[in-house]
């Protein structure tokens, strides 16, 4: 049973930091890129960072380029998404997602949910 399991998400105010972590289980995770999605209430859902198999490269949308990095290490079966200098505008809930390269085939987490209030 293919499982991605998120967490490490809460509720921060603007400035602070929060790291989530994301479990994979029952399919060859070093096989995978990884990527971390949001999707902001009424918004659609969004790619904001992304690494290679091996974790050489990481890749990341504008809006989180220099606050965000995305890790992984594949003998835990794991990607983390640090988030540092959070802001309101990062509301929303987070989503972990394997993607088979080349390929449509890939695996969603349930997601975890990111506020940033003060």
């Amino acid at each position: 049973q293919v499982q991605l399991v998120e967490s490490g998400g809460g509720l921060v105010q603007p400035g602070e930091s929060l790291k989530l972590s994301c479990i994979g289980s029952g399919f060859i995770f070093s096989n995978y890129f990884m990527r971390w999605h949001r999707q902001a209430p009424g918004k659609e859902r969004e790619m904001v960072a992304s690494m290679s198999t091996t974790g050489y490269r990481a890749d990341y949308s504008d809006s989180v380029k220099g606050r965000f990095t995305i890790s992984r290490d594949n003998t835990k079966k794991a990607v983390y998404l640090q988030m540092n200098n959070l802001q309101p505008e990062d509301t929303a809930v987070y989503y972990c997602h394997a993607r088979y390269p080349g390929t449509n085939t890939g695996h969603w987490g349930q997601g975890t949910q990111v506020t940033v209030s003060s």
